[in-house]
C-alpha cells in the first residue's frame, strides 16, 4: 500500500489513479492528520508526500515519521514546488528517500516510485490467485489453468474485484458503481453481459464466479 498525502483532491485521485492501474494499492489521504490515524491500522511500503499542506507541512511531517522506530523505515518521496531548494535540502537532510518537483508527470512519479522500492528491498510482485487463476497486477495478465487470457479493461477489473475478495458477494448497481462509475438507474444488463462473456474467457475457471440469484456475483472462496 502507497499513501498519496496531498490536499489537492484532483491531483490526489489522479496520483491514486496512476499507481493503482499500474498494479499498486494505494490510498489518497489529505494531509497530516489523515496519515497519522491511517498509519494506526497498517504500515505502507511507501509515503508521497507533498510539502505544502494545510496545518503541520510537510516538512515537519517527515521528521515525525523518520523520528520514531515505528515509522522511521517507510521510504518517503517528497512533493515540492519548484523553485523550493529549501524544501528539498531540508526533506533530503531529514531522510526523504527521493523528491518530485511539481508539476510532475504520472509516469515519471510511478517511475520513482518503483526506483525507490527497488531500493529499499525485494520488492513483492502483486498477484492474485483463486484456485486456477492468477492474476499479475503489474503486468495486466490473466491465466487461467496456465492458459494466457486476453480480456477487456472492463473484464479485467471486474475480475480483479472478485478476485480481491473471494467470498464477497457484489450486487450488480456495485459493480456498475465501482467498475464504471456511473450510476445505470437500475439498468444492469451491461453487467450480466460482462459476467457472462468473462466466464466463457476462462473457460473452466469460469465456473468459479458464481451467481447469487436475486442478488448479483461472487467469486467462489477457495479452501
Amino acid at each position: 500500500m502507497i499513501f498519496c498525502v496531498e490536499d489537492d483532491e484532483s491531483i490526489r485521485d489522479i496520483e491514486v489513479y496512476a499507481l493503482t492501474s499500474t498494479g499498486f494499492e494505494a490510498r489518497g489521504l489529505g494531509d497530516g492528520a489523515a496519515l497519522f490515524e491511517a498509519l494506526k491500522s497498517g504500515v505502507p511500503e511507501l509515503v508521497l508526500l507533498d510539502v505544502m499542506l494545510p496545518g503541520e507541512d510537510g516538512v515537519a511531517i517527515l521528521k515525525r515519521l523518520k523520528g520514531s522506530p515505528a515509522t522511521g523505515s517507510i521510504p518517503v518521496i517528497m512533493a515540492t514546488a519548484r523553485g523550493a531548494e529549501y524544501d528539498k535540502v531540508a526533506s533530503l537532510d531529514l531522510g526523504a528517500d527521493d523528491y518530485l518537483v511539481k508539476p510532475f508527470g504520472m509516469m515519471e512519479m510511478v517511475s520513482r516510485v518503483r526506483a525507490v522500492l527497488r531500493r529499499a528491498g525485494p520488492q513483492k510482485v502483486p498477484e492474485l490467485r483463486v484456485g486456477g487463476l492468477v492474476m499479475d497486477l503489474r503486468e495486466h495478465t490473466v491465466t487461467a489453468q496456465g492458459e494466457r487470457v486476453e480480456l477487456t479493461l472492463k473484464e479485467f477489473d471486474v475480475l480483479r474485484a472478485f478476485m480481491s475478495h473471494p467470498g464477497l458477494v457484489y450486487t450488480r448497481d456495485q459493480l456498475l458503481t465501482d467498475i464504471w462509475d456511473m450510476d445505470y438507474d437500475g439498468e444492469t444488463r451491461t453487467v450480466d453481459v460482462h459476467i457472462r462473456t468473462l466466464r466463457r474467457k476462462l473457460g473452466p475457471c469460469g465456473d468459479l464466479i458464481e451467481t447469487v440469484r436475486g442478488v448479483g456475483y461472487r467469486m467462489e472462496a477457495q479452501p
